[in-house]
């Protein structure tokens, strides 16, 4: 299986009480709701991006992309969302409240996957069908290719810790784990892992890497302090364990079983999972409202954009967007540890 062909709930609202006060008394103006920030769907297969309004859950406009975009990432600064076009070469900017495009970046090869580090001097990306990372330095507008690395079979998902020094990436085909060393440009270990290893999530602490086998049923947990990455555990989560993302509390992160149709909640503190429940049609990347109660999640197969109350695990509305929605995000995000 080519990794190729594999929003907030709850916008934003105003809240106000009527007051009783004298026949001659001047009612004060109440503030107008706030315009809802978007979420953004991409679809893989149209070379889209789908513009979803939270408020009433309608899909507002379609932006075209460069040819196979497969994800999607909102700079640390959050003045844009980046998509990669993986067949197409090239990186389109949006601005993340108002959905405009803002450029296109060309001359990116096969950027399937795509990160910053924190401090924003960094920039990689993997070339999932040409087999190298590159990783770019970041001037605050403009990126140059600093290396390019030949990694191994079909590299998936990146990973870069809190500090900005390690970039981790996983490799599909060939089932490995990578870090490479920013400051230097070269690879510091390689290790085996699962079958078909996917998105890659590190705790705060810099401490564990957790990684979806979407080959297998589970997350594997890795202790990433010493010289090579060491396997801790494996966490059964169901079948196709796919993509990551935080609760916000510091705890709780939510991984995507894509073959189970399921979403499993793990607890990075013990290492332990703590709650599943079922998701539509081949779940994949998500995104969690602030408050955490809401999961947003591309159903790949279906074409469907799957809203999820957290607390009850019920699919609670499902919008329209294009052939196989892949990556989801929004500016009004929960924490993303």
């Amino acid at each position: 299986m080519n990794a190729y062909f594999h929003f907030l709930a709850g916008g934003l609202f105003a809240l106000a009480s009527l007051l009783c006060v004298p026949a001659q008394a001047e009612v004060p103006q109440l503030p107008k709701p706030a315009a809802a920030l978007p979420v953004f769907v991409l679809n893989s297969l149209d070379d889209t991006v789908s513009v979803i309004d939270p408020l009433t859950w309608t899909e507002t406009q379609r932006i075209p992309t460069g040819k196979e975009p497969h994800h999607l990432y909102l700079t640390p600064d959050e003045k844009s969302v980046i998509v990669a076009n993986a067949l197409g070469d090239s990186l389109t900017f949006i601005d993340p409240r108002t959905a405009q495009v803002q450029r296109t970046v060309r001359d990116i090869m096969d950027p399937y996957q795509l990160r910053f580090s924190p401090d924003m001097k960094w920039f990689v990306t993997v070339a999932n069908r040409l087999n190298h990372i590159d990783i770019y330095r970041w001037d605050g507008n403009n990126m140059t290719l600093v290396k390019r690395i030949a990694s191994s079979k079909t590299p998936s998902h990146l990973w870069i810790d809190t500090k900005s020094t390690t970039a981790y990436a996983t490799m599909q085909d060939s089932d490995e784990l990578v870090a490479v060393d920013l400051a230097t440009q070269t690879l510091k270990w390689r290790v085996k892992i699962g079958a078909m290893p996917a998105d890659v999530f590190g705790t705060p602490d810099d401490k564990h890497l957790l990684v979806g086998l979407t080959g297998s049923d589970g997350v594997e947990v890795y202790d990433v302090t010493g010289k090579e990455a060491r396997f801790v555990k494996k966490i059964k989560t169901g079948l196709g364990a796919h993509a990551f993302r935080a609760a916000g509390d510091l705890r709780h992160v939510y991984v995507s079983n894509r073959v189970a149709n399921t979403i499993s909640k793990i607890d990075y503190q013990t290492f332990e999972m703590v709650k599943t429940f079922p998701a539509f049609s081949g779940p994949d990347c998500m995104d969690i409202s602030p408050d955490g109660k809401t999961i947003m999640v591309a159903s790949r197969w279906a074409k469907k954009l799957s809203v999820i109350d957290t607390v009850t695990g019920a699919t609670v509305r499902q919008v329209n967007v294009g052939k196989s929605p892949h990556g989801v995000w929004t500016l009004n995000h929960a924490k993303r540890q």
